[in-house]
């Protein structure tokens, strides 16, 4: 069996095979700038060699904080050229997250690109560590990318990586506790990537729109390294504000989003168009043609063959919903510590509610209580400075234990239960898996975000976020959507799991007050610990719907 093409090699085929067509294109004020594959590579050869006249040598490890931009790529393979091993960090993080990471990760320099609070984060960084700036995004450091460029000639040779090699140290988003440092190989980037692109068929030279953050592994393997292995064209968003018009202008051929934009891109439609009038056009013959045309076309979704949905479970509710438009979105479920060699969907081949089968390779089995475990050329070398927990990860076999529960169906698609330590005891001593309930209760278009609770409680709670189209109905018109939806989800619950009633947040949860993660994952541990202490006030009150304070 061959060995996968490792991802530097797969730069220099489309340096050397297709140096004049576009490889970057990054907006900068309302302007679109292109880099070429040669463009691009003669930044990285420079940079490489600025790295290596730095005095850092193969196997030192580089920090790379930035928020998505053709200078992220470009960092990141120039680092990769120099030998060197890539610490990214996310760029929401304060100088509080950074910290530790760089200590922990005894990076010897950082790159910073685009940043929205950079004169904070810049306290995290350790006294004396080399900091290089980026002009065009306005970060200043020691060194400025564009000067270390025109200064220092492109490396000829680049560094020749083995299989095995550690190529990036990828530090989880944590949801519970300090983050961990997952290491992995080229070997593992170049076996995901390949399976991935080869399983679900992905096609040579893509249009691809880079905007989750691309310190995790999803957006790194599924749109950096898919991008480099099959010669695409990657385009970035310039803010937040042109997000919407930048993913219209691209167009991409595969588009891949986490639940909670599913939800934003829902609650846009509807703002514009309720759901009354969206069905009603829906059913006439010619009509439905054009406004399922324009809205795909809006959502920047009208060239796209291959749409995903990752980093956590999306309701089957908003995907029929999309259906309905005629997006088909295709789950899938992977870790940073597999490199996400897991499991997908197919166009064409989808099962309601699942995540797909396992990718070409995948080895999987469950233990005795139903946690999957994963066996491919994908998964982690390991915990860094880790050996304890790195151990305690895989079993006799080299099998990675996911953390999940989860069972495949008779036609072989794999469902995730949830999370064997999410579960939780009610004061009537028996578990609750939230995942699956939380889904339920998120098929009510008002619903932003679901955390389903009940430690200290007879029964459990179901704490809630409110949508912005919310925002066009009255408290009254509000409870009673919720109750419906509450009454209809309990139907199908064991006694046990049924929940008692849901209680309305005051405020959204968000990665600046530190309830959901960069990958819009809820911090279940940071949501009990402030709101714990109110539970049985709230179970108390009248009402199946009860509103915070």
């Amino acid at each position: 069996m061959s060995q996968p093409v490792l991802p530097l090699q797969n730069f220099l085929h489309w340096e050397n095979t297709a140096p004049n067509d576009v490889f970057l294109r990054q907006p900068i004020a309302g302007h679109w700038h292109s880099f070429t594959w040669a463009q691009a590579g003669q930044q990285c050869r420079s940079m490489a060699a600025a790295l290596q006249g730095m005095g850092l040598q193969p196997g030192t490890h580089v920090a790379l904080l930035s928020k998505n931009c053709a200078h992220w790529l470009m960092a990141d393979v120039a680092i990769m050229m120099a030998g060197c091993v890539s610490i990214p960090i996310y760029p929401t993080l304060s100088s509080a997250g950074i910290k530790p990471i760089l200590e922990h990760s005894g990076a010897q320099a950082i790159i910073c690109g685009k940043l929205d609070d950079y004169a904070e984060q810049q306290l995290g960084f350790p006294p004396h560590m080399p900091v290089i700036g980026i002009d065009a995004y306005g970060t200043r450091g020691q060194q400025q990318w564009e000067a270390l460029v025109q200064q220092h000639a492109p490396l000829a040779q680049v560094h020749p990586w083995q299989p095995a090699d550690c190529m990036s140290i990828i530090y989880t988003s944590g949801t519970t506790g300090l983050p961990k440092g997952v290491m992995h190989s080229c070997q593992a980037f170049a076996a995901s990537t390949e399976a991935l692109i080869n399983g679900m068929g992905l096609g040579r030279r893509p249009q691809l729109f880079s905007f989750l953050p691309l310190t995790h592994i999803a957006e790194r393997v599924g749109i950096q390294m898919v991008g480099i292995c099959n010669g695409g064209t990657i385009a970035f968003s310039e803010s937040l504000t042109s997000f919407a018009a930048d993913l219209e202008s691209v167009q991409p051929t595969f588009f891949f989003a986490v639940p909670r934009l599913w939800a934003k891109f829902q609650e846009g439609v509807l703002l514009k168009m309720p759901q009354k009038k969206l069905d009603l056009l829906l059913r006439v013959p010619i009509v439905n043609g054009i406004i399922r045309k324009k809205i795909t076309h809006k959502l920047g979704l009208s060239r796209a063959t291959h749409i995903f949905s990752g980093a956590a479970p999306l309701s089957p509710a908003i995907i029929a919903w999309f259906q309905k438009l005629g997006i088909l979105i295709i789950q899938g479920y992977g870790m940073t510590e597999d490199c996400i060699y897991g499991h997908f969907e197919y166009p064409g081949n989808r099962c309601l509610g699942s995540v797909g089968k396992p990718l070409p390779g995948l080895k999987t089995k469950f233990t005795a209580v139903g946690e999957l475990c994963v066996k491919s050329n994908g998964l982690m070398m390991g915990y860094y400075k880790d050996p304890v927990l790195t151990a305690a990860s895989f079993d006799g076999d080299g099998y990675l234990l996911t953390g999940d529960l989860a069972a495949y169906n008779h036609e072989g698609y794999l469902f995730i239960t949830g999370r064997s330590k999410d579960q939780f005891k009610t004061d009537k001593g028996k578990y609750v898996a939230p995942s699956p309930i939380e889904m339920a209760l998120a098929a009510n278009n008002l619903v932003e975000q679901v955390c389903v609770v009940g430690m200290g409680i007879p029964q459990p709670l179901a704490l809630v976020t409110l949508a912005l189209t919310s925002s066009q109905l009255t408290q009254a018109e509000i409870v009673a959507s919720l109750s419906a939806t509450l009454v209809q989800v309990n139907m199908h619950l064991e006694a046990h799991e049924k929940v008692e009633k849901i209680v309305v947040m005051q405020e959204s949860w968000t990665i600046a007050n530190g309830l959901i993660t960069p990958t819009m994952k809820i911090k279940r541990n940071e949501v009990e610990k402030i709101h714990q202490q109110f539970y049985p006030s709230w179970f108390s009150r009248q009402g199946m719907v009860v509103w915070e304070g």
